[in-house]
């Protein structure tokens, strides 16, 4: 198995990319803890996991409240020992109609940057207290290139994000910590999506990949299992697109 006895907490997990990356590193062996806003969500895909005989626990995470944060690292540390694995997935989408709304600016910069730094802020420290881990930070393809239907703070955001990876990679490197950014392109829509969740939409926008089709969430599950393992053990500060090759074309 490939995370075989390590600790992964994963933000957003009750749905979606995180709750795929979840269910993945649960049967590599990894002991998840699944937060999310979500929590019938949430509390379910644990369920099923341990059903399935996978490890996991749910713990309710709002990932713009450093109070909560502290507590779900504390939670972690507390009843497994340690935390060798955070995969920042928590996001909300960038595909709405008013790409000027300044109060939908600052929830993205709220959940989708302060969000990613939070986690940071406070698995670092357990990670050096133990002498290494790996940190994933979901960015997307919105974090490299701009697109006509995303609204600019979503841009930034994950542009931040994707910044943000390489200067705690830099910062923290020394003490044995990777972190890493994988970059999502067109995937199922998001719960908060609206435009990328139009078919016409999609369609078009399909028409524009080189791989001309979606991405699936386990395509995605996949890239942050790689990055988290040790398979990538001299790999940080880079980022891994997970796009069908739009940002190549």
């Amino acid at each position: 198995m490939r995370l075989a006895e390590k600790v992964a907490l994963i933000t957003g997990a009750a749905s979606g990319m995180g709750e795929s990356a979840a269910r993945l590193f649960a049967r590599e062996g990894a002991k998840v803890v699944i937060t999310d806003i979500l929590l019938e969500q949430g509390e379910s895909v644990a369920s099923s996991i341990l059903e399935d005989d996978g490890q996991a626990h749910f713990m309710a995470l709002d990932v713009t409240d450093e109070t909560q944060w502290r507590a779900a690292v504390d939670a972690t540390v507390a009843r497994y020992g340690r935390l060798d694995i955070l995969i920042n997935n928590a996001g909300l989408s960038g595909a709405v109609p008013d790409r000027m709304d300044l109060a939908y600016f600052d929830k993205l910069m709220a959940v989708n940057a302060r969000g990613n730094f939070l986690g940071m802020k406070y698995a670092i420290p357990v990670m050096q207290r133990a002498g290494g881990g790996s940190i994933v930070n979901m960015s997307s393809m919105s974090g490299i290139v701009g697109q006509e239907f995303v609204h600019m703070g979503y841009n930034g955001a994950k542009g931040a994000i994707r910044l943000m990876t390489k200067s705690a990679a830099v910062q923290y490197g020394k003490h044995g910590i990777r972190v890493n950014s994988v970059h999502p392109g067109l995937m199922p829509p998001m719960r908060t999506s609206i435009a990328s969740a139009d078919p016409k939409l999609r369609e078009k926008v399909i028409e524009t990949i080189p791989l001309r089709r979606a991405g699936r969430v386990e395509e995605a599950a996949y890239a942050l299992l790689f990055l988290a393992s040790d398979e990538a053990s001299y790999i940080t500060g880079a980022e891994l697109l997970v796009d069908g090759g739009v940002v190549a074309a």
